[in-house]
């Protein structure tokens, strides 16, 4: 079959590689029908994951249809239309046991891409594939469903739900890519009084606008004067970082309230600055994550009611072979307008 295979810092190439066949009796192999490059999957091509290494197939999101499955697999079987989960899940650890999937003991976690093959390949084996799939409705297409596989929970579980947005709150979302318009959207769940955008792109404030975000601002000064207009000088109830670098986490920081939360999203290559000088006083919360996936039962609901619409993250189609193309675009937003690309066999 044909794989996108990370080859070191910045190599990558969409190449023959064997098929996967299944290890363990809890495995499943999909046939990939729609995929979707992640802002992580450019951070692994940074080297800013070191724990992936050279050979390893990248990406952990994909609806696709299920061709087999191992003998311990009872709730899905070939010929089921499924979400592959960024998140894989043994289901028996203390923390799956607790919702907590991302942290995963029992082999699984954030593994896709990462530590084992993943989904950027015409199949893919999925571990524990009772736990780690969804079975999609028929009402719901591939190219929608593809997007809650990661930024929509990621969005929702680590930044709005652990930065604690409630109704008439102040949220600043820095970062509008892909993860951060998520949080826009999600943020809205809550009925925030307000919602502010920062970015340093024109096109992405612009699609911040779109996408529910009531002003927007290009710099962190900007942001500063916004957020203290909005608030009478008291500052940001939540702040979500959506960026990944240290800069966009320091200014995080500066904008929250005393006793407000900052909820970092972001992938981080290299260490940020924590001003504990400034902080230790105010009362803040400071929150991490890796997202647990724990509420894509809940946004498949949602997806299927009409009462979201992940299609308008959608910005650049490809079929599957063009893989090096998608990547290109992309890798620079800035250039192309992308947000989010979709790759369907």
């Amino acid at each position: 079959m044909k794989a996108l295979v990370y080859g070191g810092p910045g190599k990558r190439d969409w190449r023959d590689v064997a098929t996967p066949t299944l290890m363990d009796p809890t495995d499943a192999i999909v046939r990939v029908d729609a995929v979707t490059i992640c802002g992580t999957d450019l951070h692994i091509l940074k080297g800013d994951v070191p724990e992936v290494t050279p050979g390893r197939i990248l990406g952990h999101e994909a609806v696709g249809t299920i061709e087999e499955v191992g003998a311990a697999v009872t709730t899905v079987k070939a010929g089921d239309r499924v979400l592959v989960s960024c998140i894989s899940a043994c289901g028996r650890c203390r923390y799956c046991r607790a919702g907590a999937y991302g942290q995963c003991l029992g082999g699984g976690g954030w593994v896709l891409g990462h530590l084992m093959d993943g989904t950027q390949a015409e199949y893919v084996r999925v571990p524990f594939a009772d736990t780690s799939t969804y079975v999609l409705p028929e009402q719901v297409s591939d190219e929608s469903a593809v997007l809650l596989a990661d930024i929509l929970p990621t969005s929702y579980e680590v930044g709005v739900r652990n930065g604690r947005v409630q109704p008439g709150d102040t949220v600043v979302v820095v970062g509008a890519g892909p993860i951060g318009l998520a949080a826009i959207t999600t943020a809205q769940f809550y009925s925030p009084s307000h919602i502010v955008a920062v970015d340093l792109a024109q096109s992405r404030l612009d699609a911040a606008k779109q996408f529910g975000a009531d002003v927007v601002a290009k710099t962190g000064h900007d942001a500063a004067v916004a957020v203290r207009d909005l608030t009478g000088g008291l500052g940001a109830d939540v702040v979500i970082e959506a960026v990944g670098v240290p800069e966009t986490f320091e200014l995080c920081t500066t904008l929250v309230r005393p006793g407000g939360h900052v909820a970092n999203v972001g992938v981080h290559g290299k260490p940020a600055t924590l001003h504990l000088e400034e902080l230790w006083i105010r009362n803040v919360t400071v929150t991490t994550g890796l997202v647990d996936t724990s509420s894509t039962p809940m946004l498949l609901r949602m997806l299927a009611a009409g009462r979201i619409d992940p299609g308008r993250f959608i910005t650049h189609r490809f079929a599957l072979d063009e893989m090096p193309a998608a990547y290109d675009v992309f890798s620079r937003p800035q250039e192309s307008g992308a947000l989010k690309v979709v790759l369907t066999r």
